[in-house]
């Protein structure tokens, strides 16, 4: 019986997506090596930038008006959602109604190819070509496997097919599979900037002041506030100009007095 070495198959097909065909069908109970390898290709980034402007909050709600003018409402924002305001984080519970926003997602992708090289080593045992082939494994049993259409083998450096598998020949098998991926990373920025001040008045612009009224003095009264004393009159004259003045008062009322009584004793008396 010939026994020949086979050190490795290949298929010259290939499968969608660029991976090669499979020498054989390796099922997962089988004594299988696996051998994997990783190429990365060259990454790109791109950068979206979203600028917005806080109209509302209420609680844990906020409303932003967008750079197109659109209004967009964001239900229970998270306490971990922070933006970067002149150095330090501010979350929902300290943001302020005209603060701006910013937002800027910087996406990262790179391609890469996943290759998987599985290899089992046995003797023939059976073979049916040009679909299956028994194998005696390593550890003793027997395993099925599928060969693939148009499968090839080299054997001796020498392309074989399937019917050229004997009985007792030693073989080692590969599958090698090249799946492409693309790796997408997402780094975001989110910066802020609080609302100016309120705007200072104009010197133009008249400013109210309240006067309150003065309380008025205390009235004093007469008997609180002193008289002033009498000034003395310089003597000037002697006194009789006023000692004739009542003498001369005198005599009048003494006259005045006996016309009357003379007026009523006429009166009184009868007519004769």
């Amino acid at each position: 019986m010939r026994s020949t070495r086979l050190s490795r198959t290949i298929l010259r097909g290939l499968l969608g997506g660029g991976a090669l065909c499979i020498a054989f069908s390796l099922p997962s109970a089988a004594q299988v090596q696996t051998q994997t390898s990783e190429k990365k290709g060259e990454t790109t980034k791109t950068v979206t930038v979203e600028r917005a402007e806080i109209v509302h909050i209420a609680g844990n709600d906020v409303v932003l008006r967008m750079e197109d003018g659109t209004l967009r409402d964001f239900d229970n924002v998270s306490e971990n959602v922070t933006f970067m305001v002149d150095g330090k984080p501010v979350n929902i519970h300290n943001a302020k109604v005209g603060m701006k926003v910013e937002k800027q997602t910087i996406t990262s992708t790179t391609p890469r190819v996943i290759t998987t090289v599985e290899t089992v080593s046995g003797t023939v045992w059976h073979v049916a070509p040009p679909s299956t082939v028994i194998l005696t494994l390593e550890n003793g049993t027997n395993q099925s496997f599928k060969i693939p259409k148009g499968q090839k083998f080299v054997v001796d450096g020498e392309e074989k097919d399937a019917w050229s598998l004997k009985k007792g020949m030693k073989v080692q098998a590969q599958r090698v599979t090249e799946v492409p991926e693309t790796l997408v990373s997402h780094e975001v920025k989110a910066t802020g900037k609080m609302p100016p001040p309120p705007p200072v008045p104009k010197a133009d612009v008249p400013i109210l002041v309240a006067v309150l009224p003065t309380p008025a003095a205390p009235m004093e009264t007469a008997a609180a506030r002193p008289e002033p004393a009498p000034k003395k009159l310089p003597k000037t004259a002697s006194d009789l100009p006023l000692i004739g003045l009542l003498g001369a008062l005198f005599c009048s009322l003494s006259l005045t007095a006996m016309t009357i009584r003379t007026i009523a004793s006429r009166l009184a008396s009868p007519r004769g």
